[in-house]
């Protein structure tokens, strides 16, 4: 009896499924169209978005075409993201995206579905063993649950229909098995779509789609993307003017060509600003003038009032620029507080390390020589011996202040270095070795370099600081 009864719902079930059922539901022509979503703004307006936008921390980003004509180039818009009215624009999206999947894609995944439980129903019909029946029938059940949440609920009456058979079909089958109080809360629930759809709007013509431009050029905040929207809606009028009134036409390319001739008027009178400034700038970052500089930044800001705060990231791009300079100065001065606090500290150790730097100064002929192989005379390497040996003595006396122990230590390895080239170039003389003779000049030449860098940093920092 319960096998029979099976044997209805399964037959119910695969009727429902059939191609005639199926064909119920008309399809629409497919097509390659891109989908063209909707961004919704706060006020009511929306723009076109070619596919779907981005959301970039807080700026949304997207594609808008320029017109209504196929293959119109593409405007990059990027507003604010508290702009934008998110549920519609996202149900919009919903809508959007169910209806294309519609158009193109569900009735095959439907049929993909509908073959996939007729396999598993003629399984059933073959399984001579309950429990594989039962696995089966719920196992196809868990598919038709899942898949209108992941098919937009395309058919979702018709899968509704399907789960209560599939449910008096487990039922039947759990019996069978002689537990029939186990059924599964969690295989019976079939919850209600809660998706609110958005009305979907018709492509815009050629005159919409310039209007939207021009909506996008009135809310963007950054002036090189409104001037290149404004350009893009002069270049579609000239584009599409067959197929727009004359009059909205000429009063339009109108407005949008005054519109950009102010935005670049606003241009030139802001790179004038930003250049008189910067001037300004480097002459007080010159002299050290912190004050100066603080006052700088104020009329900055004075004078971008005035302009009607028109161009903020110039703006910004400027006062970061003085800031920097400012923050430098300040370094600066910090810097010459603590060298004026030091320099009695810092004139010992000038007095201190003048001899040992003359004498490395001496020593460079000597060094040069080796480096080059152009011949040491038993004098001259004699001499660099005596000056190498010297140099070693004077410096290893002087106890450095601590912002000059490194260079002080380089100086040192100098003169360490110099002394190994003189040793073995006397060594590959007498031994007639030109491969110890270039190691000597290979020596002489990390000490004339290390020689050169410890004098320019001890120099340099026993100088008052300045500015790079």
């Amino acid at each position: 009896m319960q096998l029979r009864r099976l044997g209805g719902i399964t037959a119910a079930i695969a009727i429902a499924f059939s191609p005639r059922a199926a064909a119920q539901t008309p399809q629409a022509p497919q097509g390659d169209d891109p989908v063209l979503l909707r961004v919704f703004l706060s006020d009511g307006r929306s723009l076109v978005s070619f596919g779907e936008p981005a959301r970039v921390g807080g700026r949304i980003v997207f594609s808008m075409p320029s017109s209504a004509a196929a293959g119109a180039p593409l405007q990059l818009v990027d507003i604010a993201a508290d702009r934008v009215d998110w549920d519609r624009t996202n149900r919009y999206a919903t809508s959007a995206h169910t209806k294309r999947y519609i158009e193109t894609q569900a009735e095959n995944d439907y049929t993909m579905l509908s073959n996939e439980i007729a396999r598993a129903l003629n399984e059933v019909a073959i399984s001579k063993d309950p429990a594989r029946r039962l696995a089966v029938v719920e196992g196809a059940r868990r598919r038709l649950a899942d898949w209108p949440e992941q098919h937009f609920h395309y058919r979702e009456a018709e899968v509704r229909q399907m789960l209560g058979l599939l449910d008096e079909a487990i039922a039947d089958l759990r019996a069978s098995t002689g537990v029939p109080g186990r059924f599964a809360l969690s295989l019976s629930a079939f919850a209600d779509s809660a998706t609110v759809f958005e009305p979907l709007l018709p492509r815009p013509s050629l005159q919409e789609a310039i209007e939207q431009v021009l909506t996008a050029a009135s809310v963007v905040e950054n002036a090189t993307e409104r001037t290149s929207l404004l350009t893009a809606a002069v270049a579609a009028i000239d584009r599409d003017r067959p197929g727009l009134p004359d009059d909205w036409a000429a009063a339009t390319r109108a407005a949008a060509e005054a519109a950009v001739a102010v935005e670049q008027r606003i241009d030139r009178t802001y790179r004038t600003l930003t250049t008189r400034m910067l001037a300004v700038a480097d002459r007080r970052a010159r002299l050290s003038d912190v004050r100066g500089l603080e006052r700088l930044l104020q009329t900055v800001d004075l004078r971008d009032r005035a302009l009607g705060g028109r161009r903020p990231e110039a703006v910004a791009a400027l006062v970061s620029a003085v800031q920097d300079k400012l923050d430098a100065v300040r370094r600066l001065r910090l810097a010459r507080d603590r060298w004026a606090l030091r320099a009695p500290v810092l004139a010992k150790y000038r007095l201190a390390i003048r001899t040992p730097i003359d004498l490395f100064a001496a020593l460079k002929p000597s060094l040069e020589n080796i480096r080059s192989l152009s011949g040491s005379t038993p004098a001259s390497l004699t001499s660099a011996e005596r000056l190498t040996r010297r140099i070693q003595m004077l410096a290893s006396a002087i106890v450095p202040p601590e912002e000059l122990v490194a260079a002080h230590a380089l100086l040192v390895s100098a003169a360490q270095l110099a002394a190994s080239a003189t040793m073995i170039r006397r060594e590959a003389a007498l031994a007639g070795d030109m491969a110890r003779a270039w190691d000597a000049s290979s020596a002489a030449a990390g000490a004339l370099m290390l020689g050169a860098k410890a004098r320019a940093d001890i120099q340099t920092l026993l100088r008052p600081p300045h500015l790079p």
